[in-house]
């Protein structure tokens, strides 16, 4: 047996120095050269010409394609299960489609390979037709797809179905997490053909193994995100899974990934094995890229939303195992993690693979096996005695039984430690305005009766219910005692979980781009608008790889207000929606100017940009004129790929836009709790 010092460090003169290849895409380094907003190359990479002959024959079988889809509907009518397969068999021809009409071949071996997942897609739609889809009962590689609530794109995601699985077996499998690493030419052809061909780094037995596509070449951040929770709510539905043994895991930018599901979604995961990567934005950048970061009040602020530094007191909740290339400059993610982790008196287990760049050493992977498959053996605690969570944000707001309702501010630190013993919950705060505790029935033995004890108060007790459950939501009051409170809705405007920004938040959910069917104010503002919304369609499709639903404002209906964020594109005389909700913004907008709290701009150079409640519906958002925030330098490094803006900005815009800004930025802030304009715009 190999021995391994107590801090995880391989003994070199134990081992041979045998390196392993990554499974995901390669790419070209990221370098000082990718540090020039005025010298951008372009992500996706201009594609290869494709052959005429090829051409025609690629359009010729997706339209025979397009055919066969049309007519599964109706052939599959009263037959909702075999309906619900669509996705598994839209993906191959989404795949193909993007790739002939956006140029994404990337070498022109990728061509043959389109053909022939044509074919595969098509014998797929025959098989449902028939009522026989064999790929659902399939074990080894199999590709499956899930509609996205946020846009109804398809998305594909991979799957390594183990030899042991079986529809009819009552067991319930393991299920593994694999983000894959950075692919600027990881285009969903290339992603399904390696996801049928490569079982990937890690396939340990009797698991699942998912491989989230993540949208392209995010770091599974923002659309990105949701795909990998979309994904698991898609395998939930499919195959029997053990909620209490689902692992993190990923290397590269899929490392970077791991960290920070790791710390946001601490209680979902039965461990997490984060491998190289980055674990937050500033520092990475200086090290790594060798970027002069020279960030904007808010940019800082709006680091917090992704930085796993920031909450890496999560880990406290979550058994992990980081991994780290003994040579790979990448090991600045976990040694800043293990920097973080010490603050706060917990020791990284970190296995570092001795004389090794960026990839796995032989040796630590086995022990990484090791560590990992005796941690989920044991399987997750659901009911944890203690948990310690940090957020900065309502939007990652769950640890266990716990949930944070309201913070006194966002982008500065709700903290909570808990205990829990037999029905009795003690808890500690700081910076938090409500909560609410939820144990579901059959969680727990409970033999006493449930109290909830906060900050040294005794709040709450209750009754203990047959079903051994506790539900209970809380509300500190404006003299600091908390209250136990039958409802935490309140009618006034507040930010809650989902609607708490900032503008970036509401592309994580349905939206709805909402087009001007109207003149503008001013003929600046109007192409300004126009160009814009074109390129926030344009580079929702090339990032996060889906058609934005685009309707004109006179077209959109009752049910879209309730069901989606609208995304408000001109001003208010262009768009109709804008000017039947203007009067209730926290703005005034007009020909003559844009007032925005104590200052006004001339309306002939200034558009603001904002996200709020939507006055016609205050569960969803309205965006005005802003597609995600982050723009073309910023694909050139995940580390990058944060929100730009916060809740709202006043855009000069006789500025040119660039590859970073929509123009100059002379304002931007956030919005207070109660969504109400603060001086000195919150700072």
């Amino acid at each position: 047996m190999i021995p391994f010092p107590a801090d995880g460090r391989l003994a070199p003169v134990s081992i041979g120095l045998v390196a392993l290849i990554l499974t995901a895409a390669t790419t070209r380094a990221d370098g000082p050269k990718d540090n020039l907003p005025d010298q951008v190359r372009p992500i996706p990479p201009k594609g290869v010409p494709i052959p005429d002959a090829d051409r025609k024959e690629l359009q010729a079988g997706l339209a025979e394609f397009r055919k066969l889809l049309a007519e599964l509907p109706t052939a599959l009518k009263g037959k909702p299960d075999l309906l619900a397969l669509l996705p598994d068999v839209e993906i191959y021809e989404k795949a193909v489609r993007y790739a002939v009409d956006y140029e994404e071949f990337f070498n022109p071996k990728e061509i043959p390979v389109a053909k022939q997942l044509l074919a595969q897609g098509m014998k797929r739609a025959a098989e449902l037709k028939a009522g026989q889809p064999s790929w659902t009962t399939a074990t080894g590689l199999v590709v499956r797809g899930y509609r996205s609530k946020i846009d109804g794109s398809v998305q594909p995601y991979g799957l390594v179905i183990p030899s042991s699985y079986s529809p009819t077996s009552p067991h319930r499998f393991r299920l593994d997490f694999w983000w894959h690493g950075r692919g600027e030419t990881l285009s969903e052809v290339n992603f399904i053909q390696q996801r049928q061909t490569n079982p990937g780094q890690f396939t340990p037995r009797d698991t699942l193994v998912v491989h989230p596509y993540g949208r392209y070449c995010n770091a599974n951040k923002f659309a990105g995100e949701i795909d990998t929770l979309e994904c698991l709510e898609h395998v939930r539905s499919q195959y029997p899974i053990d909620e209490n043994r689902i692992t993190a895991r990923g290397f590269s930018m899929g490392g970077a990934a791991c960290w920070q599901f790791a710390v946001h979604y601490p209680t979902l995961w039965a461990a997490a094995a984060p491998g190289a990567g980055f674990s937050e934005t500033p520092e990475f950048l200086k090290v790594f890229q060798k970027e002069e970061v020279k960030p904007q009040w808010w940019e800082e602020r709006l680091w917090k939303m992704y930085n796993a530094s920031d909450s890496a007191v999560n880990l406290f909740n979550l058994p992990t195992v980081a991994y780290s290339g003994e040579n790979d400059p990448q090991k600045q993610a976990a040694e800043v993690m293990a920097r973080e982790l010490a603050k706060v008196g917990l020791e990284l287990t970190h296995i570092i693979g001795p004389q090794t760049g960026h990839t796995y050493e032989k040796a630590a992977k086995a022990e990484i096996d090791r560590r990992i498959d005796a941690i989920v053996a044991r399987g997750r605690n659901p009911v944890p005695e203690r948990i310690k969570f940090a957020t900065y944000t309502l939007r990652y707001n769950q640890c266990a039984w716990l949930k944070i309702e309201g913070l006194k501010q966002h982008w500065t630190p709700g903290y909570v430690e808990g205990e829990y013993d037999d029905g009795r919950f003690t808890l500690k705060t700081s910076g938090i305005t409500a909560l609410s505790i939820d144990l579901p029935p059959g969680a727990a033995e409970i033999e006493a009766i449930p109290s909830v004890s906060i900050d040294g108060q005794l709040v709450w007790t209750g009754v203990r219910k047959t079903d051994r459950s506790v539900h209970a939501k809380f509300r500190r009051g404006d003299d600091g005692r908390w209250q136990h409170v039958p409802t935490l809705e309140v009618n006034a405007l507040v930010k809650r979980p989902g609607l708490q920004g900032p503008i970036d938040d509401a592309f994580l959910d349905r939206f709805i781009m909402v087009k001007p069917s109207g003149p503008p104010l001013n003929d600046a503002v109007g192409k300004w608008t126009a160009a814009e919304m074109d390129h926030a369609i344009r580079h929702w499709r090339s990032q996060f790889r889906g058609d934005a639903i685009v309707k004109a404002d006179t077209a959109i209906t009752e049910e879209d207000i309730a069901s989606s964020h609208l995304i408000l594109w001109g001003d208010p005389k262009s768009n109709a929606i804008l000017a039947k909700i203007a009067g209730s913004l926290p703005l005034n907008w007009t020909s003559a100017g844009v007032t925005l709290g104590n200052q006004t701009y001339p309306a002939e150079q200034h558009v603001p940009v904002l996200i709020f409640p939507n006055p016609l519906n205050p569960t969803k958002y309205v965006v005005v004129n802003s597609g995600f925030t982050f723009r073309e330098y910023d694909y050139l490094n995940n580390a990058r790929q944060v929100p730009k803006l916060p809740d709202y900005a006043i855009i000069d815009i006789t500025t040119p836009v660039n590859s970073r800004w929509p123009g100059k930025i002379v304002r931007a802030g956030f919005f207070g709790e109660k969504w109400e304009w603060l001086p000195n715009d919150g700072k």
